[in-house]
């Protein structure tokens, strides 16, 4: 059995920058446990595995160790693939997805944007072991459906912000969005999420259907301009339609190829 697989960089413009997704292209859906091995040998913070049922595609997401219910960097990857070495006939393309339900990316010029559902935020007291683990005094603290969001003062704290990621690894929560207002652009965040694999992800584009919402409101407008400030940093252009969020990066090929295995 050959799979198609491509290593696409999202959010950027270039190689070697933005977040590295696998995408893999199956005829039919294959057993769940050899999903995750193939995550688990790609050993990126996301492989999308994708198969077409007449005019969508059903769309799943896989971390090195778990299943997850929404990926925005992996979903821009896969879109670019469709757009550009299978020749999608529409400027959208259609995902089915097993939690999110139905999600569309749209093709403007370089620029893809992600149709994405809002993610409602409460505030909340810090877990046991956040504040210890982050080392740094929040602003504000909300929590998500999967997620806990930490406001800080600056850019230049998220920047600071080393974790303790085997205590981190404990905060009962997906993952952990840090964010504060930008110097040259709205916001800036990062995102941590060792209980799933990723003790650092370089650009989270589900983690933007909380942040935009919230930024939104902050600042007063619609239209915002975002950077993941990891090491490989990342651009995003986001827009906050109330129960939606559009999501718009750019995105490079690092790799295509075949994963070969064995029939039985």
């Amino acid at each position: 059995m050959n799979i198609p697989i491509f290593q696409v960089d999202a959010f950027t413009s270039r190689v070697f920058a933005g977040n590295p997704a696998a995408v893999c292209i199956l005829d039919k859906w294959l057993d769940d446990h050899l999903l995750q091995n193939i995550a688990a040998e790609n050993n990126l913070s996301e492989t999308a595995f994708i198969v077409k049922n007449e005019d969508i595609f059903e769309l799943r997401w896989f971390t090195p160790t778990i299943e997850v219910t929404l990926c925005g960097h992996a979903t821009l990857a896969t879109a670019f693939v469709l757009f550009n070495f299978y020749h999608h006939p529409d400027d959208t393309v259609h995902f089915q997805t097993r939690h999110r339900g139905l999600l569309s990316v749209s093709r403007q010029g370089d620029l893809l944007k992600m149709d994405f559902p809002a993610i409602p935020i409460f505030s909340q007291s810090p877990p046991k072991g956040l504040i210890q683990a982050l080392e740094v005094e929040p602003l504000e603290i909300y929590g998500s459906d999967e997620d806990m969001l930490v406001v800080l003062d600056s850019e230049q704290t998220v920047s600071r912000v080393s974790p303790d990621f085997a205590l981190l690894g404990q905060v009962d929560c997906r993952g952990v969005i840090i964010t504060a207002q930008g110097e040259k652009c709205d916001f800036v965040s990062r995102f941590f999420g060792p209980r799933v694999g990723i003790n650092e992800d370089p650009v989270t584009g589900s983690a933007h259907c909380v942040l935009v919402p919230y930024w939104a409101e902050k600042l007063n407008k619609t239209s915002l301009h975002a950077l993941q400030i990891s090491n490989r940093r990342g651009e995003l252009f986001c827009q906050h339609k109330g129960q939606r969020v559009l999501i718009s990066g750019r995105a490079a090929l690092y790799l295509r190829g075949e994963i070969f295995l064995p029939d039985n």
